[in-house]
């Protein structure tokens, strides 16, 4: 690595990264790409999702775009809708307490859709989430929720086509390579300090392009900045991102932005380990909650499992499980959720107990008040408006009355065995603080002002979410800046 030189240096070899490293390279740049990870464990959190991506359509033509393959049966079977951007902008408005900042909200949402087009462009297949997202009712899906379409072979195959293009680009990537500092004088970021392969080296770049994750895999850090008891939750992903682009990027002068007391956390499978297993993938994920009841240690419940489609509430979800005695839940399904269930409660490695009685069922939930338990279901049932019609695919209003709290939407009794039930903790997925961008996603100081060769993408930007966020944005966003970014750097890396 001794004396490497290149027009950009990404860290971090990601959706965000490689979406920048390839925009770089299209604009005729020397890119380089540093990865802390080894090459099998490539790719950051983006090798750990699921590969869902939200962006804005106005209907099936717009569709066509990202998905180039639809065939004419599923055009028949299936209600794709429209997801304008408007909707978008209102949902990642209205899920951050209006907090997000309007100019990236702005860029993301208009961005989007010409984003996933360029990305198919690049070698990225993009399929209809069938699986997750719509509910075949009377002999037609219909998808809800706002989300449509994920890369195909999740966030494994979103990774793997990204490095196949960048391949095809004459991209180079640098494995086990861990930055260290940015290289900086009175003229702006002129590289960094990277150590690989044992040895500390300074790479010089015209331009750096900052997408190493936030700082989720860090725990003493997210004891810090996210509060007590964080440093016992575990990483839905992966073990490198510790917060190192944000630390760098700080120590260079860049101004802190954003939620830092906030992140995506989810329901986890209790026994999954720390960090996330790329075998396993997102599937420790217990998304199906809103078809059942969750509660805790005491047998109660403590939130309400049907507020909103699941992709508007899971990602706060799992705070709310970490704030319970143990750090614990256990979500309760009967036979009429059955079918409902995800993919991911069928998998070989996950905790869950069965019964054909409430009282048997009592008896295996692990940590749980028994009599507590009976008690909530007992009165969950009775405050179920069975009046209402249950309809998965939409906010049907068939809700509980007189109940603290509520169950808004989806409320089935819980009374038809076998009955079911999985034991969940908090999954964090990644932090939403972090550094502040402008509009060409080049960092700011702390005195507002643009760092000369400084640009950031992906979990590390600060400003976009705040408590929450719109299922599927994540990469959304890490591809839309990403791809900013990296037209920028180029641009900047030209020019000096």
């Amino acid at each position: 690595m001794s004396g490497l030189t290149c027009g950009v240096l990404v860290v971090g070899a990601g959706n965000a990264g490689l979406c920048a490293a390839l925009a770089a390279r299209e604009r005729g740049a020397d890119v380089l790409v540093l990865e802390r990870a080894p090459r099998q464990e490539r790719g950051g959190n983006s090798a750990f999702t699921a590969g869902a991506m939200r962006f804005a359509y106005d209907g099936l033509d717009d569709l066509a775009r990202v998905v180039s393959d639809l065939s004419d049966e599923e055009k028949r079977t299936t209600d794709f809708g429209s997801y304008t951007a408007d909707r978008f902008f209102d949902d990642l408005a209205r899920v951050t307490e209006y907090r997000a900042d309007a100019d990236l909200v702005e860029i993301l949402v208009g961005q989007s859709l010409e984003t996933l087009v360029w990305m198919q462009s690049q070698g990225v297949r993009f399929v209809p989430i069938y699986g997750r997202q719509a509910f075949k009712v009377e002999g037609r899906f219909t998808f809800w929720g706002g989300l449509t379409v994920e890369a195909a072979g999740g966030g494994p195959g979103l990774v793997d086509a990204l490095h196949r293009a960048a391949e095809r680009a004459g991209i180079r990537v640098l494995y086990g390579a861990r930055a260290l500092a940015l290289l900086r004088d009175d003229d702006g970021v002129r590289g960094v300090k990277a150590r690989h392969q044992g040895r500390t080296e300074e790479i010089r770049a015209g331009a750096v392009v900052l997408a190493s994750g936030g700082f989720e895999a860090n725990a003493e850090w997210r004891a810090r900045y996210l509060g007590p008891g964080w440093d016992l939750a575990k990483v839905r992903g992966t073990r490198f991102n510790t917060g190192d682009g944000i630390a760098m990027a700080l120590e260079a002068g860049a101004m802190s932005w954003g939620n830092w007391s906030g992140c995506h956390a989810v329901a986890w499978d209790r026994n999954a380990p720390p960090f996330g297993d790329l075998a396993v993938g997102d599937a420790f994920q217990k998304h199906s909650y809103p078809f059942g009841i969750v509660v805790n240690a005491r047998g109660a419940r403590f939130l309400d499992e049907g507020a909103d489609f699941r992709n508007y509430t899971y990602a706060k979800y799992g705070r709310a499980i970490l704030d319970q005695p143990g750090q614990f839940a256990w979500q309760v399904f009967d036979r009429k959720a059955a079918g409902l269930l995800r993919d991911e409660y069928r998998i070989r490695q996950v905790t869950r107990v069965v019964a054909d009685s409430l009282e048997a069922l009592a008896g295996k939930l692990e940590g749980v008040d028994a009599a507590g338990f009976l008690d909530t279901v007992k009165a969950y049932n009775a405050a179920v408006r069975t009046d209402v019609p249950f309809d998965p695919n939409a906010k049907d209003g068939r809700g509980t009355a007189g109940l603290e709290p509520p169950k808004s939407n989806w409320a089935n009794t819980i009374d038809e065995p076998p009955f079911e039930a999985y034991a969940v903790t908090c999954g964090i997925t990644f932090t939403f603080g972090g550094l502040r961008i402008d509009r060409e996603a080049r960092v700011l100081d702390t005195e507002d002002a643009p760092i000369a060769g400084l640009h950031a993408a992906g979990e590390l930007v600060g400003g976009l979410f705040y408590f929450n966020y719109p299922g599927g944005t994540g990469l959304t966003s890490g591809a839309v800046f990403g791809r900013i970014a990296g037209g920028s750097a180029a641009r900047a890396a030209a020019g000096r």
